[in-house]
């Protein structure tokens, strides 16, 4: 039977036992053979491959924090009228209102596959059209590459976020840390340590204060004084 709450999870195998029975990691790592595929049959391998993985990560580690800030804590609003919730929002508001809850952890399956086929190719063709008018037309295979890169790293943020709502121990310091941090974000304040992966984006943009000099939030578990859902969970 599968697992409800972290608590139940306590070693890296239940957790990986669990994550891969969800259906976002399915998507995700389907989406991830695909392209790796692709690239393989491509071909044309060069110096060019690794620079754009390289590129990749600063653009992941800051997307990951704007895509926390600005979409998953995004308040409702008025609109013509009507009061709008985005759903990715809701369920973001929902997996704080029950952050034990191992249903509400991951992405939706909607979410991981408009991730794969529309943010980002987005995120990877601003940068490659941008490079294209400096210095000259990025190969397609290289492009690929990007993509695939990318599509890695969101694989890599389901797993560590479904991690940290487990009740498995962290042993590196840098898993501690990532950790630590998610758990602050959760249970003392909302408004800090947007980060899931990497500390680097609150470093830099000022969101890893001093804990003790942070107040506890009222809303760490609601989220813009709403009130709480009833105890159901989204489909995974």
């Amino acid at each position: 039977m599968a697992a409800r709450y972290g608590r139940e999870v306590t070693t890296l195998g239940q957790a990986f036992a669990e994550f891969r029975a969800k259906r976002s990691p399915r998507i995700l790592a389907a989406g991830l053979l695909a392209i790796l595929a692709l690239r393989i049959v491509m071909g044309d391998w060069s110096w060019r491959d690794p620079v754009a993985a390289a590129v990749m990560i600063p653009i992941y580690v800051f997307g990951e924090w704007a895509i926390h800030v600005h979409l998953l804590h995004l308040p409702p609003f008025e609109f013509r009228g009507r009061r709008v919730e985005l759903l990715t929002a809701r369920s973001h508001r929902m997996h704080h209102e029950d952050p034990h809850n191992l249903n509400m952890i991951l992405l939706g399956p909607w979410e991981a596959v408009a991730l794969l086929v529309l943010a980002v190719p987005v995120a990877v063709a601003v940068p490659a059209l941008v490079v294209g008018l400096v210095i000259g037309t990025v190969p397609l295979a290289v492009v690929v590459t990007a993509v695939m890169t990318a599509y890695a790293l969101i694989l890599i943020y389901e797993w560590t976020h479904f991690i940290i709502h487990t009740a498995h121990k962290p042993h590196s310091r840098y898993y501690k840390s990532i950790h630590r941090g998610h758990r602050l974000h959760h249970f003392k304040n909302e408004r800090y340590w947007h980060g899931i992966t990497n500390t680097i984006s609150d470093r830099v943009l000022g969101t890893a204060p001093d804990q003790a000099e942070i107040p506890r939030s009222r809303t760490a578990r609601t989220l813009h004084g709403e009130q709480p859902f009833p105890p159901a969970g989204r489909p995974v």
